[in-house]
């Protein structure tokens, strides 16, 4: 893990913490491209009526206005949880050169947990994946929201 990638992810993880705020399930996704950061994004499905609302989509849409162009071709997206299926799929379509997550998902991730997305023969992009990054504080932010939702003490 290198100091952007921490600086990175730290800023996914407040991303994370106004997706809390607003409701939602708290994940958070940054965007860099070269050494600027050029969006972010946390989950607004709720709030935005939008089941394609995710951390990840709502950082591309932004990044994608910001350059011009929805091909992102060398940039990095940082997550807190590792993406579901939809969002690698956008990454691809985007070209994303690698995705950086914090924690794995073991039911719906899609770069590492429940399939290998990213891997799919016949693509005609491939991205990079890398996981662990701040993966405690990224844990805990998700398991602390889930178990506040049950009740957990």
């Amino acid at each position: 893990m290198t100091d952007t990638d921490e600086a990175a992810m730290r800023l996914a993880l407040a991303e994370a913490e106004r997706a809390r705020a607003a409701g939602e399930v708290p994940i958070g996704a940054v965007v860099r491209l070269g050494d600027a950061v050029i969006a972010t994004g946390f989950n607004q499905p709720i709030s935005a009526n939008d089941p394609t609302a995710h951390a990840e989509i709502v950082a591309l849409r932004a990044a994608a206005r910001a350059v011009g162009n929805y091909r992102l071709t060398g940039a990095m997206l940082y997550v807190t949880v590792e993406p579901c299926l939809m969002c690698v799929g956008a990454m691809i379509h985007a070209r994303i050169a690698e995705v950086v997550f914090g924690a794995p998902e073991p039911r719906s991730g899609a770069l590492v947990s429940s399939i290998r997305a990213h891997e799919t023969p016949g693509l005609n992009h491939r991205l990079l994946a890398r996981g662990g990054v701040l993966e405690e504080d990224c844990r805990r932010v998700i398991q602390s929201f889930f178990a506040a939702r049950r009740g957990d003490p």
